[in-house]
């Protein structure tokens, strides 16, 4: 039974860049800048992280599950073209065919044998016998797997193929990822910190809620009660009086009586006033060493990630400051045994300070995805703005009816302008888990190139109303 290979359509390649974040990467995990890896894009692994941890309720929709699973797309414009990048469905042939009209020289696609929305794409790789049996065959041909971040899932895919992970195994990977660990690194370096505690049982959550209400609550500040593995605006509950704080301890108190287990992983933080969310990344290998890549502004909307902007416009002192921060962090974690890309989440404040950690994510990021497409198409003096776009379909969207919507407003290789649409698979992700004739919610995600930050703008409305006239063509 052939293994389930997908091949991209192939178009004359420009050059390639020179040897830039992939390779480096690739050379720190793995110890050489040959290794093929097999990228997997296990999005929210944070919610394996959780299991057995007690914290917040969280809730999903059908629809939400289904378009984060389909996230798994993001891994096709970071992996080189002698790696593999394992998807829960085969890409749109004409997004293919658009991208590498670009230049882009694409990775082989492996895809699951079977897909269910509600689960990752490990999930059902690990329900695939086929593409088990291609993952054993790339293992035995010394390929690594790079995963978005390692959890017991990705331990045992590994254990099934044979195919040696680029990371550690999941339990140092956990530890690493609790915003617990994240303050208490940041304290331990000495590093600004938000005023705030780390909760490990109802004892202490109990008492730190009561400092909470004191210091904070009563002076006319709201605090945010987070879970250890919380991820993208769940598991988190901005609070801003005592009397709703208290009820959430009680609340959280009940279930760990239920459990008959006082253990919770929480952290309470006195919520700051910011101007900028900042978001920078540093690669640290087998050897210890930490490779700072760069630092980006951040778009947030209740917690929620909804995009980035770069380069950061940042004071000379920040980005000093950051680039010290993650050296150092990145040491630590090295001491830790840990090794692997890291993003870690900062602000500036309304003051104009820099809290340099509000959490460490020892994992892949939102902006690792966008690293292969900045290094080749961004130019001197270019202006980069990566997000999503909504969507309301009632009927499933083909690509090339939305390249034929966006027109021009795609990215001119010759000009270095434009959107390059770095995630289709998100667009159609729900339509499966709604019942016929109901629109579902779709996401577009694209990288925005241009000369200024007012042309940027431009191309972003642009951009907007065709999406939106692509699925209300009547508004």
């Amino acid at each position: 039974m052939s293994p389930p290979l997908v091949s991209p359509a192939r178009h004359a390649s420009t050059t390639p860049p020179a040897a830039g974040f992939l390779d480096g990467a690739r050379r720190a995990l793995t110890g050489s800048a040959g290794t093929p890896l097999v990228l997997l894009g296990n999005f929210e692994v944070e919610d394996e992280w959780a299991k057995g941890e007690s914290g917040l309720p969280m809730l999903a929709g059908r629809g939400s599950a289904a378009i984060v699973n389909r996230m798994d797309e993001f891994a096709l414009l970071l992996a080189g073209p002698r790696d593999h990048v394992v998807l829960k469905s085969p890409p749109d042939p004409d997004y293919l065919e658009h991208l590498a009209s670009l230049g882009i020289a694409l990775p082989a696609v492996l895809v699951t044998d079977v897909q269910d929305p509600a689960h990752s794409v490990t999930v059902d790789a690990l329900r695939s016998p086929r593409l088990l049996t291609a993952l054993r065959e790339l293992g035995g041909q010394g390929a690594r797997l790079l995963p978005h971040g390692q959890s017991a899932l990705e331990d045992e895919l590994c254990a099934l193929t044979g195919l040696a992970s680029a990371l550690p195994p999941s339990p140092l990977v956990k530890s690493v990822n609790s915003k617990i660990y994240s303050r208490r690194l940041a304290a331990e370096l000495g590093l600004p910190l938000a005023r705030g505690w780390e909760c490990e049982t109802i004892g202490e959550f109990e008492a730190a809620a009561g400092e909470a209400a004191r210091l904070c609550l009563e002076q006319g500040r709201r605090v945010g009660v987070k879970d250890a593995f919380g991820v993208s605006g769940k598991g988190i509950a901005v609070i801003d009086d005592s009397r709703r704080l208290h009820q959430l301890v009680r609340m959280v108190a009940r279930g760990a009586a239920r459990r008959s287990d006082d253990r919770v992983s929480l952290v309470i933080e006195e919520w700051a006033d910011k101007i900028t969310d900042l978001n920078y990344h540093f690669t640290v290998g087998l050897d210890g060493r930490v490779r700072f890549d760069f630092v980006k502004e951040a778009l947030t909307e209740n917690g929620v990630h909804k995009g980035h902007r770069f380069p950061a416009r940042l004071p000379a002192g920040h980005t000093a400051a950051v680039t010290e921060a993650a050296t150092r962090i990145g040491e630590r974690l090295a001491a830790d045994g840990f090794h692997g890309v890291v993003g870690v989440d900062a602000m500036v404040t309304r003051d104009r300070g820099l809290l340099p950690v509000l959490e460490i994510n020892a994992r892949n990021n939102m902006s690792t995805y966008q690293t292969s497409l900045q290094e080749r198409f961004m130019r001197p003096g270019t202006v980069a703005l990566a997000r999503q776009y909504e969507l309301s379909p009632a009927s499933p969207v083909s690509f090339a009816r939305l390249r034929d919507r966006l027109g021009d407003l795609l990215l001119d290789p010759a000009t270095g302008r434009g959107l390059i649409v770095n995630n289709f698979a998100t667009v159609n992700a729900a339509a499966t888990v709604e019942p016929d004739g109901r629109r579902w919610s779709g996401r577009l995600y694209g990288l925005l190139l241009a000369r200024s930050a007012a042309e940027l703008t431009a191309y972003d409305r642009a951009v907007t109303d065709a999406v939106r006239k692509e699925t209300h063509p009547d508004d």
